[in-house]
């Protein structure tokens, strides 16, 4: 069961979206947080931002996503995020066999920068284009084994998956806290721990919401809306 509401939670989550550019990871926020999804294609400058709750076992979890731009010239902005997080989605497009041979270097580097108590997840988006595929779901299962990553195939057109991702990511997330898995004094775990339901303060989840966005990278904030800015660097040889 999800909830979009900011209302009071007992964990928070922090979980980044990476892999190459045009694999849809902003649809995929998009379809999950808001059950919308953008046909024009459009670059992620910088880092975007959705949050929504999650309900298991009768805890209230709050997902907050950060959606990382896949291009080399914002690979440094991306890797800031890599930090302090709990899950990673890790995606590719299966009618793109480029974009899959990249995902062992996406791999890598969130190993490199990411907490080691770090949850991957593989997902193969795009399902949608079946007809046009360049990558089997053998394939997607066999690269997921040799990182023992849980696999999903999704399409954020259709809806299709995309829930379940963040339902069962955060379901495994929630087990591992019960078996104090994570350090959760230390906040680069990537878990906050929300406040008592009971306390009926409404607007907790928002605040903490707020905090993390004003938290973020100052240089993504000025990429994400300046034009100019991204025509500059994307010339930048």
């Amino acid at each position: 069961m999800t909830s979009g509401g900011a209302v009071n939670f007992d964990y928070l989550f922090k979980y980044i979206i990476i892999g190459d550019a045009a694999v849809g990871k902003s649809n995929l926020l998009l379809r999950y947080a808001h059950g919308q999804f953008k046909a024009e294609y459009q670059l992620t400058i910088g880092v975007e931002f959705g949050a929504k709750n999650v309900e298991i076992r009768n805890k209230i979890y709050r997902v907050q996503i950060w959606d990382t731009a896949g291009q080399e010239s914002f690979r440094s902005i991306t890797r800031a995020y890599y930090k302090n997080s709990v899950c990673a989605l890790v995606v590719y497009d299966i009618s793109s066999r480029d974009s899959f041979n990249n995902v062992s270097t996406w791999i890598e580097d969130c190993k490199n920068q990411s907490p080691s108590t770090i949850y991957m997840v593989l997902v193969g988006n795009k399902k949608d284009l079946d007809d046009r595929r360049q990558v089997t779901t053998e394939e997607g299962q066999e690269l997921a084994d040799k990182f023992g990553m849980q696999f999903y195939e999704t399409s954020a057109k259709t809806g299709e998956n995309v829930e379940n991702i963040f339902i069962d990511s955060a379901d495994v997330i929630a087990k591992k806290i019960d078996e104090n898995y994570y350090d959760l004094e230390n906040d680069s775990c990537g878990i906050k721990q929300g406040v008592n339901r009971a306390s009926g303060n409404n607007n907790n989840a928002r605040r903490l919401d707020e905090q993390q966005n004003q938290s973020r990278p100052k240089s993504s904030c000025c990429l994400k809306w300046n034009p100019l800015v991204l025509i500059i660097l994307l010339n930048i040889k």
